[in-house]
């Protein structure tokens, strides 16, 4: 399959007035592979530099099962995992420098990268039946864009509990840490985006972009540079252990890892 029929397949965008609604369509949890991740990013230069003038994006998963349960472990392996980092990383450094409002519209699992991609969004509406988690831990791995907004969302001792067991959690226990905005039922999830989009758009949009760019900066937070920190850490200390290496290997061969400490 060509790059460009994986993009039509895995990556849709709709367009309505102001807002872009971008869905993960990979049957059946929508997990991100490499190409899937390239096709983000495309889809996000077509809303943002495409003459579309959206001012909000929507994030969504298809299908009844996942907003997306993370990245393609398969791309984790030596010969493949600094490119998937680059691409992956590629949709978050987008995101940081445009002016648009992000809503990550979230039911069933939302772990790994799709919980990176949740937490980095402004706003994150979720179905009281939505699960969250950062598993990377157990494979031997760290989720680097969690590293950075855990701990500015949820303040440390929560970064630190998510991330080091890699635990799984509730929408409601998710909302108490001060990772999600609202959560609704099942069946209300796309009115509930609505309404949040409806109370968006009833504002100012030149004083909004204002509004939000001083927000970041005041908040003290140079994403981009402490992302490149983290993605040397990763590539140059983190996978060449042995327990890294271990860690992706069991999980593609249905095994427990063996760590050995290195």
């Amino acid at each position: 399959m060509t790059e460009a029929a994986q993009t039509r397949k895995t990556v849709q965008i709709g367009i309505e007035g102001r807002v872009a609604r971008i869905t993960v369509d990979r049957p059946p949890l929508n997990v991100l592979d490499i190409a899937t991740m390239r096709a983000l990013d495309r889809a996000l230069v077509s809303v943002l530099e495409g003459g579309a003038n959206c001012d909000f994006i929507v994030f969504q998963g298809a299908g009844p099962r996942a907003f997306s349960a993370g990245a393609e472990i398969a791309d984790h392996t030596p010969d493949r995992v600094g490119e998937m980092l680059e691409a992956f990383h590629a949709i978050f450094r987008r995101l940081w420098r445009s002016d648009a409002v992000t809503i990550a519209a979230v039911h069933g699992l939302c772990l790994g990268g799709g919980f990176e991609l949740a937490a980095f969004c402004d706003f994150v509406v979720a179905a009281e039946s939505a699960r969250f988690g950062q598993p990377e831990i157990k494979l031997g791995c760290f989720p680097p864009v969690a590293m950075l907004m855990l701990p500015q969302l949820a303040g440390m001792r929560a970064a630190l509990d998510l991330i080091l067991t890699g635990r799984t959690i509730s929408a409601a226990e998710a909302q108490r840490m001060g990772l999600l905005s609202r959560i609704v039922p099942e069946a209300e999830l796309s009115a509930a985006v609505d309404a949040l989009l409806a109370e968006l758009q009833a504002q100012s949009p030149a004083v909004m972009r204002l509004t939000r760019r001083v927000l970041m900066q005041a908040a003290g937070f140079d994403f981009e540079k402490r992302l490149a920190e983290i993605e040397d850490i990763y590539l140059g200390q983190l996978m060449q252990t042995t327990d890294a290496q271990e860690g992706i290997r069991a999980f593609l061969e249905k095994r427990a890892p063996v760590w050995s400490g290195k």
